[in-house]
């Protein structure tokens, strides 16, 4: 669905060398690695936020620098991490995701609405339509912003961090969001820092470090293989609770 053929990204000095990968249709992938291996880097390429120094990124074999700006947001959407808590109400945020097919004089149509209605159900914040953001909370607030996302109505959803900040129960809430979303056909791929969260809900796992790829496979390959103890410098201990397997990480030194 989105390949990432030989890119190179820096500023003055590169970031991300020689990336080739192929994200699968309606699969979740996470990229994992140390801070400032060039995760949020990478996914922002794959928006087209930013533009590869080298190679080039397809999505259904073409070049997304051919596609036009909205035309491109009616494929893939991405989710971005923010700082910022605009003083508008839940209603009105998830409404901004229709902006890619609004005709000239930005009303919503009634097929518009009903997206909205739709993303705010699916994303379980219908019951907050008419609260402010700032009233909400983390959790509330990251549900909200991914039914903005949703209101795109893309078959691609990327998510760069989006359980940072927020506690162990609204973490677990966001990740059930995201398994149900790819079972109704997303295609997801997101950033996380937790290892066990990202064990636990991909597909397929992607490892970078200093700005390439270190390992690409899945959780059971990824967790078997040694790489993650030696881009991290840690030991990994499995242990089995419910008879599901779990991860305990500690500092080899």
């Amino acid at each position: 669905m989105l390949e990432v053929s030989h890119v190179d990204f820096g500023y003055t000095s590169p970031l991300l060398k020689d990336i080739n990968i192929s994200f699968a249709k309606g699969k979740i992938t996470t990229v994992i690695g140390p801070n400032g291996c060039g995760k949020s880097t990478l996914l922002k390429l794959c928006a087209g936020l930013l533009k590869p120094q080298r190679g080039e990124i397809r999505l259904n074999g073409k070049n997304i620098a051919q596609f036009r700006s909205k035309e491109y947001a009616r494929q893939a959407a991405i989710l971005l991490q923010s700082s910022r808590i605009p003083q508008i109400t839940v209603s009105s945020l998830v409404g901004h995701g229709r902006f890619p097919y609004l005709s000239y004089h930005r009303r919503h149509t009634t097929q518009d609405k009903e997206i909205i209605e739709y993303a705010m159900e699916t994303a379980g914040v219908a019951d907050l339509r008419n609260q402010s953001l700032s009233n909400l909370s983390g959790g509330e607030r990251q549900r909200a912003f991914i039914a903005m996302a949703l209101a795109q109505d893309t078959e691609l959803l990327m998510l760069d961090e989006p359980t940072t900040y927020l506690d162990i129960n609204h973490q677990l809430d966001i990740m059930n969001l995201v398994q149900k979303l790819n079972s109704q056909g997303k295609t997801i791929i997101m950033v996380l820092h937790d290892l066990n969260l990202a064990l636990h809900n991909s597909h397929s796992i992607l490892l970078m470090n200093r700005g390439e790829i270190a390992q690409y496979g899945t959780p059971a390959q990824m967790a078997a293989g040694g790489e993650i103890d030696r881009v991290f410098n840690v030991i990994t201990t499995p242990v089995v609770l419910d008879n599901k397997e779990y991860f305990i990480f500690r500092n080899k030194n």
